[in-house]
């Protein structure tokens, strides 16, 4: 109990308090000079905002978004206040980016995705859109201005130490050795053939498309890509060609019957093997095209070419030198490696390496995206020359908005086929988190050429 007298304890509560604002939130200093710092500049930066939070919630979070760098981001919060944060370099806009595609609104329905956001950062939060607790009227643009915003916001979007400890944990045991690689394909390729026709396209396609004009329908852009790929590899009649990673088999179908070659398509997915398979018979191909339920690395032989579409990416970091020393090993002397690659900016590597992404914890686990640099050395280091390279990051935008419309049209079938709710929140959160990434430039998708020396 104290026992100080009545006005020395009022003076000691009032070095240990300070208001905040005219609403005299109190908010303890505990005599740290550093504690007294960090409420102070978060007092100024919210002071800044115009609105005045009522809660310790409502405080954090904006004492984490201010100063917004770029764009606007209007608040709802769940008991109707709303506040309007307006960056401090609106006008400044990326040469692609109109000044609307950088403003955004966020309702939260409860405080706990705020909670989750200050504890788990960026994955908590996604989650919690699965969750019902947000809703947003274009989640995708919300999400475009936190890429925008990310050097700015890293403290928030990053969580708590402890949480990206557990989380790193968790992905380390997902390592992609055979049995690994195994297991983690099955988790997303193996949710059923039956899922993936309900929103893909015809070509059965899941990779980024290449649209030669604006009206294309997304299965001849996704053919399109297919010969884009087969003639930066220079196919020609006769040539024996491995397909590293195969999906549902359309570029082995493709380059057989318009290029004239013979493939040998790998896959681990059972799924997939067994629709590529049917499909292969359906086209009457099978004297053309073999497709083997096959670990890359168990592959023996020599091919002039090899195509890898969006496979490169499951590979897993650990296991990046390993995969190019074995394109490198299968290709004949002076045979080409195709590759469709996304990648990550590169100045974004360092930070996306040492955490764990909704894309890893939920989509794609044991996934990892290199940077072209990366890209770069882990060729250079095999004696693979770079032959040839295409970008089109805004072709794979185009191609998840397909996607997630085409996945919210068929969300009622997809529902009866046994797919919970929040299952399809969060597919449907992860084509706009991706989208989001491909239209700021945070990441980009590549056809890379290198030739065997």
């Amino acid at each position: 109990m104290n026992h100080l007298p009545p006005d020395q304890l009022a003076s000691q509560n009032q070095s240990e308090f300070a208001n905040f604002g005219d609403h005299g939130a109190l908010v303890s200093f505990q005599h740290a000079p550093a504690r007294q710092q960090k409420i102070a500049n978060d007092n100024r930066r919210l002071r800044s905002t115009g609105y005045r939070p009522t809660t310790w919630w409502q405080r954090r979070l904006l004492a984490a978004l201010t100063p917004l760098a770029a764009g606007q981001l209007r608040l709802i919060f769940p008991h109707g206040e709303s506040a309007l944060l307006i960056g401090t370099s609106s006008h400044q806009q990326d040469s692609h980016q109109s000044a609307d595609s950088l403003s955004a609104q966020l309702h939260f329905h409860n405080w706990r995705p705020i909670r989750r956001l200050m504890l788990e950062g960026a994955v908590g939060f996604l989650e919690s859109y699965g969750d019902g607790d947000w809703s947003s009227p274009d989640i995708t643009a919300l999400l475009r201005l936190a890429s925008h915003n990310r050097q700015s916001w890293s403290q928030a979007l990053q969580g708590k130490w402890w949480v990206r400890q557990i989380n790193r944990l968790h992905h380390g045991l997902r390592r992609n050795s055979r049995s690994g690689s195994r297991r983690n394909i099955a988790a997303h390729y193996d949710l059923g053939n039956d899922f993936y026709r309900l929103w893909l396209d015809d070509t059965m396609t899941y990779s980024a498309a290449l649209f030669e004009s604006p009206d294309q329908s997304l299965a001849e852009a996704q053919r399109a890509k297919y010969r884009a790929l087969a003639r930066a590899l220079q196919l020609q009649p006769g040539q024996q060609v491995l397909e590293v990673g195969c999906g549902w088999g359309g570029f082995a179908e493709l380059a057989a019957q318009e290029f004239d070659v013979t493939v040998t398509a790998l896959t681990i997915s059972q799924a997939q093997y067994q629709a590529a398979v049917q499909r292969v018979a359906s086209a009457g191909l099978q004297d053309r095209i073999t497709v083997r339920l096959c670990d890359y690395r168990d592959v023996v032989g020599q091919y002039d070419a090899i195509a890898s579409i969006e496979m490169f990416e499951a590979v897993g970091e650990s296991f990046w030198p390993v995969y190019f020393s074995k394109l490198n090993q299968l290709l004949k002397p002076g045979g080409l490696a195709g590759l469709q690659v996304i990648t990550i900016d590169h100045a974004d590597f360092p930070r996306y390496r040492n955490r764990v992404d909704f894309i890893q914890k939920h989509i794609f686990p044991g996934g990892m995206l290199p940077s072209l640099t990366i890209l770069d050395n882990l060729t250079a280091a095999v004696g693979m020359q770079p032959v040839a390279s295409h970008s089109f990051g805004q072709d794979y935008a185009r191609t998840l908005q397909r996607w997630r419309q085409d996945f919210l049209a068929n969300r009622t079938a997809i529902s009866a086929a046994g797919y919970d709710e929040r299952f399809l929140k969060l597919w449907e959160i992860y084509f706009c988190y991706c989208e989001a990434g491909f239209q700021t430039g945070q990441l980009d998708v590549h056809h890379l050429v290198y030739q065997q020396t």
